[in-house]
């Protein structure tokens, strides 16, 4: 099994954190891992984009060039990046940002990712996190408890229980869209 992701947005969002936070969780579920990152010159505003691949065997190649799954948290993003899905391609849009994904995508979940963050946490600065509960609970490529424990690891000290709130709330987001 190997799964691919790609998360794109504008520089702040915490996407790239986002990219490595879920490289740790499937290495603490016993996955193979790679993630990679790049940004524009701009450290905030400019374009951003983390890849990660999970698998069962070994990775060969760590590039993603076809994601099976998309997260974009910015209309910039859905339009630079979407035409690179396949047709088996999970693209998960923030609704705060993306109007349209111009690419033939089959399976699109939009989500209110930036005002969960705000509305849970009382910041948009938690928007990662609550995107990456809606990821793996819509992919379940990592365990809760494994991409918990990777979140916790991560996050500043004493913001533990907003990213727990924010995580939470990304797996609420998952199911209520699984349940559409």
């Amino acid at each position: 099994m190997k799964k691919t992701f790609r998360f794109s947005g504008t520089g702040g969002q915490g996407l790239i954190t986002a990219g490595i936070i879920l490289a740790e969780a499937g290495l603490l579920d016993g996955q193979n891992a790679v993630q990679s990152q790049s940004y524009g010159p701009e450290a905030r505003g400019g374009s951003s984009k983390a890849e990660v691949i999970l698998a069962d065997e070994p990775i060969h190649f760590a590039r993603v060039t076809s994601p099976g799954t998309l997260l974009v948290m910015s209309q910039e993003a859905a339009d630079k990046f979407a035409r690179d899905c396949g047709p088996d391609s999970l693209v998960i849009t923030d609704s705060l940002f993306v109007e349209r994904v111009e690419a033939k995508v089959v399976r699109r979940v939009d989500l209110p990712i930036t005002r969960t963050a705000t509305e849970t946490c009382g910041k948009t600065l938690f928007a990662n996190i609550v995107a990456l509960g809606a990821v793996a609970g819509l992919t379940q490529c990592v365990s809760k408890e494994a991409l918990k424990k990777a979140v916790l690891d991560r996050v500043p000290k004493g913001t533990e229980a907003a990213n727990e709130k924010a995580l939470e709330a990304g797996f609420s987001l998952a199911a209520n869209a699984a349940n559409r």
